[in-house]
């Protein structure tokens, strides 16, 4: 059975590689304001054979992916991705741009309470990256902050643009979850599941699941998310380390 699914969704559903993990939440560049954010995740044990001609596994690589952002408004900001990685021996493979917008219409970082909004994002990247060189994501944003606590959900929906990957879209659920243990430290939870694409579920062993074990770290203009990564399915990679170093400035 698990043969047959794969062969009923596998070229639907080829894992791209994981340049960014992480929920996005309620925090934005305020107007004028820059940022930059360094993606690093490594996969210590997990895939070793591509999923298609071109892919690099993710066995032993890393990524790193500077981004560079900017507020537009109190509710707008913009940003540039530049996705790199490593394979397993070491070679390195520096591919396209990714340009997105976010948009957090309701939000109060300081007050607390519900946040919702979406991100926007066109990617142009090489096959190490995607299967489709052209792609366009919808995230869709949605939380709650209280006292010492927050949680939150993103809703991904992720299109192939390019001639011959124009299908149904990959879709990939996301949740955050974490409390304060002292000023600027949070302890938490991420998980991340991609269920396959809007018209066809894949059976839960064939989706990609992983539960991350999270700390949130925010000194001043510097901040730091760090989290280990287990996955739950055969599909899913073993382990998953990953990093988002941040810096604000004007």
């Amino acid at each position: 059975m698990a043969l047959g699914a794969v062969a009923v969704f596998g070229e639907a559903c080829a894992w791209a590689i994981e340049d960014e993990i992480q929920v996005y939440i309620d925090d934005i560049d305020a107007p004028g304001e820059y940022g930059l954010e360094t993606h690093i995740n490594t996969t210590p044990r997990g895939r070793k054979t591509p999923d298609y001609p071109g892919d690099v596994a993710p066995y032993r690589g890393v990524r790193i992916t500077p981004e560079f952002s900017r507020g537009f408004s109190p509710t707008l900001e913009g940003g540039l991705y530049l996705p790199t990685t490593t394979d397993a021996e070491g070679k390195v493979y520096v591919s396209g741009a990714k340009l997105r917008l976010k948009w957090l219409p309701v939000h109060d970082e300081e007050k607390g309470g519900w946040y919702f909004g979406s991100n926007h994002e066109l990617s142009w990247v090489g096959r190490e990256f995607s299967e489709s060189h052209r792609g366009y994501e919808l995230r869709v944003i949605a939380g709650y902050r209280a006292r010492g606590w927050l949680v939150g959900a993103n809703a991904i929906i992720d299109w192939g643009l390019s001639p011959g990957h124009r299908g149904s879209p990959e879709t990939t659920l996301a949740y955050k979850a974490m409390h304060d243990v002292m000023p600027g430290i949070a302890l938490g939870a991420e998980y991340y599941t991609d269920t396959g694409t809007l018209a066809n579920r894949l059976p839960r062993d064939l989706q990609g699941r992983t539960l991350y074990l999270t700390a949130d770290v925010e000194r001043g203009d510097w901040s730091l998310n760090f989290g280990v990564g287990h996955g739950l399915t055969p599909a899913t990679d073993n382990w998953t380390i990953k990093a988002i170093v941040g810096h604000s400035f004007r």
